[in-house]
């Protein structure tokens, strides 16, 4: 399983894509629909979980698209 992709708001204006711990940014793109764009491709990838982060930098959305431990019954 890879790192969990974030995207989040760029410092210097726009949006980026970050892997979890990672320094700089994979990816820096205008509009935050990009960013979600790229960042599912690179986790379903990498099969790791994508974070969305919203303006203020809080966490507004997950997905995951890894292995799930605990699949939905049913």
């Amino acid at each position: 399983m890879g790192k969990n992709q974030h995207v989040a708001p760029h410092p210097d204006g726009g949006w980026q894509v970050k892997g979890e711990r990672n320094t700089k940014a994979t990816l820096r793109t205008s509009t935050q629909k990009q960013a979600i764009t790229s960042a599912q491709g690179i986790a379903k990838n990498q099969r790791s979980e994508l974070v969305i982060h919203g303006v203020n930098g809080r966490i507004r959305a997950k997905d995951s698209y890894g292995k799930d431990s605990y699949p939905p019954k049913g």
